[in-house]
């Protein structure tokens, strides 16, 4: 099962994108849209890498499905950045997670034919169970509990799921880096869209500004070196999860994603502990308690797919 090797490491490195995720858009680019320009407009250089993996033209109705997982994936980062930006990444991440296994096994079974045991089908139960619970779990100066952040990942989640079972479907017709390129190439007409917005523009070209110019050439300095080993990072999680997800079930690797919020968890409480300048999050006792016990049925119910 190497497929389950290479989804681990994928997630353990997409824990690490989802702390720098949080650590840009609180400390470097503030709005949502601007990062989610810089994360997908990039994307089109995956055209440059063709001649390097060979180079396949996909066929008839499998250039809409291309653009239907590129652009979902787009969206998706977007909606999830604003879930992040007005919530916890502790609590935001995982239960867009558990949405997006949800919404996985949903359209795979009934486009993909994929089946789940019943042991796999209670997973789901436990996954749901656990995203309740995260979704009360948070307390901090502005929330308490459920807030519209819960809302924006929930979409996020479905968007992701549109994307992964659409690529998935494009991994059985053609050679996995084919559809891998093809499928985020396409994310980049998200990033092209962002421009028509005069807030995105006027961030993306304020070069040309004279006011603190200084400060905010440091300070772009600062958010493209995040930025970049954001994306590296980025590209390597998403490379590993979706060659686990095409040579293996697609809804099985979806559900292990709950192995990174375990890690995400740790993360965040040991920076929250050691840096609190750099990365915090608020935690009361209770909070705690709730993280590990709704993190606890995640895993469980992730385990419950690879039985």
């Amino acid at each position: 099962m190497s497929w389950l090797f290479i989804a681990i490491l994928g997630y353990f490195l997409l824990a690490l994108v989802f702390i720098l995720d949080k650590l840009i858009l609180t400390k470097s680019v503030g709005k949502p849209a601007v990062y989610t320009f810089y994360s997908t407009i990039f994307l089109f250089g995956a055209v440059f890498i063709f001649p390097l993996v060979g180079f396949e033209a996909l066929r008839g109705i499998d250039w809409l499905w291309a653009f239907v997982s590129g652009i979902a994936f787009g969206l998706a980062l977007w909606t999830l950045f604003i879930a992040v930006k007005k919530g916890e990444a502790s609590h935001i991440n995982p239960f867009n997670g558990a949405a997006i296994t949800v919404g996985i096994y949903l359209l795979a079974s009934f486009f993909l034919g994929e089946q789940l045991t019943a042991l796999q089908q209670f997973g789901l139960v436990v996954l749901v169970l656990a995203s309740l619970i995260l979704s009360f779990g948070e307390k901090t100066k502005n929330h308490n509990g459920m807030h519209i952040g819960f809302l924006w990942a929930l979409i996020s989640g479905l968007l992701f799921a549109v994307s992964h079972v659409s690529a998935k479907y494009l991994y059985a017709l053609y050679p996995f880096w084919t559809g891998f390129l093809w499928t985020r190439a396409t994310t980049g007409f998200v990033g092209l869209f962002l421009l028509l917005l005069p807030s995105v523009r006027r961030v993306v070209f304020s070069h040309n500004e004279k006011k603190n110019k200084k400060s905010k050439t440091n300070g772009k300095k600062y958010a493209a070196v995040l930025v970049v080993c954001d994306k590296i990072l980025s590209v390597a999680s998403a490379v590993l999860i979706q060659l686990a997800a095409a040579i293996g079930s697609v809804t099985i690797v979806g559900a292990m994603g709950g192995l990174q919020y375990a890690l995400l968890f740790v993360f965040i409480y040991i920076l929250t502990k050691t840096h609190p300048h750099i990365f915090k999050e608020y935690f009361t006792k209770k909070e705690i308690t709730l993280e590990i016990i709704a993190i606890a049925l995640i895993i469980l119910g992730s385990a419950m797919f690879v039985l």
